[in-house]
């Protein structure tokens, strides 16, 4: 597999896991509708910088696993990648949906920004991308690990903003249309719990070849 064609393939798992509904499209999407276009971007904004800082914080466990104790590098993907087996198998049997939001009153948008940070920062899925997702596509062979990340963290962060700031910028269409369209969203969670479970195959291969 040549870098660019990794890249596509961490582009393509980063779209359908950000797209998966969860606790940052559904705080986009409840300020979006409180507040207008403003406060949904001020959402995705703080949700942005989420992204960029669960970068770092990947990239420095990899550094410090690949560089102090390798071994513990190997048994970090063996269980990340069961991990990404047991979450793509949940979402391959999952009926995920976008139910009603509560209105609320608006808020100033540098709250709502901090918000979306913390929102971002705390949530679920978001670790598990860091932990087991994102360690998996920093390889020594295509060369130092900075410049990967570096341009691994920028498609998360443009991918969030696409997804997340399109939404706000739809805002009530938006929501509206994955309300009342359940099937898109259960669709969508199917087809990133099998695109993680390709993933995860691969990468447990790899790494118990690496023992």
């Amino acid at each position: 597999m040549t870098y660019f064609e990794h890249l596509w393939l961490y582009f393509a798992l980063v779209a359908g896991i950000v797209i998966v509904p969860g606790m940052d499209m559904l705080f986009v999407l409840a300020n979006a509708l409180v507040g207008g276009r403003r406060a949904g971007m001020a959402a995705t904004a703080g949700i942005m910088l989420g992204g960029a800082a669960h970068t770092v914080i990947g990239l420095a466990l990899v550094i410090v696993l690949a560089t102090l104790i390798p071994a513990v590098f190997n048994v970090m993907l063996v269980a990340g990648s069961l991990y990404m087996m047991w979450i793509g198998r949940s979402l391959l049997r999952s009926t995920i949906q976008i139910d009603a939001i509560e209105i609320e009153r608006p808020r100033p948008v540098g709250r709502i920004f901090l918000q979306g940070l913390i929102t971002c920062l705390v949530n679920p899925k978001a670790w598990m991308f860091v932990l087991s997702v994102f360690p998996q596509f920093l390889k020594t062979e295509y060369g130092p690990l900075l410049p990967q990340a570096v341009v691994m963290g920028i498609m998360t962060v443009v991918v969030q903003g696409s997804i997340y700031g399109g939404l706000a910028l739809a805002a009530v269409k938006g929501r509206d249309a994955l309300v009342s369209n359940p099937a898109a969203t259960i669709w969508i969670g199917r087809g990133a719990g099998a695109l993680l479970l390709a993933v995860a195959a691969i990468t447990l291969y790899e790494a118990i070849r690496g023992f």
